[in-house]
C-alpha cells in the first residue's frame, strides 16, 4: 500500500501563494489519477483538485483560477500551485489516488492569515 508524503505548508497572508508536493512512490504511479484534498478545522476532507494519467485536470469551483495541481510522472509527484490565498483555504491538504484508495499521509499545514 502506499502512503504519500505531502510536504510545502505554512502560514502566509491573505493574497500570497504557496507550493505544495507530494512523494507517491509506486511504479504504477504514471497510470493512476492523482488528487489533492484539504480538511478544514471542524470540517470534513473535500476534493480540491485532480490530475488524471493524461493530464487533464479539473478543480472545485472554490479554487478555480487559483490554484493549479500538476504532475512529474518520472519522479511520482503531483504539485499544487496556489495563489491569491484567501482565509478560507486553511487546511490540511493532502494527496492521493482520485479515489483516496491509498493510505492518508500526515498532510501539511496550509494557514492563511486575513
Amino acid at each position: 500500500q502506499v502512503r504519500p508524503v505531502e510536504s510545502g505548508g505554512g502560514l502566509v497572508q491573505a493574497g500570497g501563494s504557496l507550493r505544495l508536493s507530494c512523494a507517491a512512490s509506486t511504479s504504477a504511479f504514471r497510470i493512476v489519477d492523482m488528487a489533492w484534498y484539504r480538511q478544514a478545522p471542524g470540517k470534513q476532507r473535500e476534493l480540491v483538485a485532480v490530475i488524471n494519467s493524461g493530464g487533464t485536470t479539473n478543480y472545485a469551483d472554490s479554487v478555480k483560477g487559483r490554484f493549479t495541481i500538476s504532475r512529474e510522472n518520472a519522479k511520482t509527484m503531483v504539485y499544487l500551485q496556489m495563489n491569491s490565498l484567501k482565509p478560507e483555504d486553511t487546511g490540511v491538504y493532502y494527496c492521493n489516488t482520485n479515489r483516496g484508495i491509498w493510505y492518508w499521509g500526515q498532510g501539511t499545514q496550509v494557514t492563511v492569515s486575513s
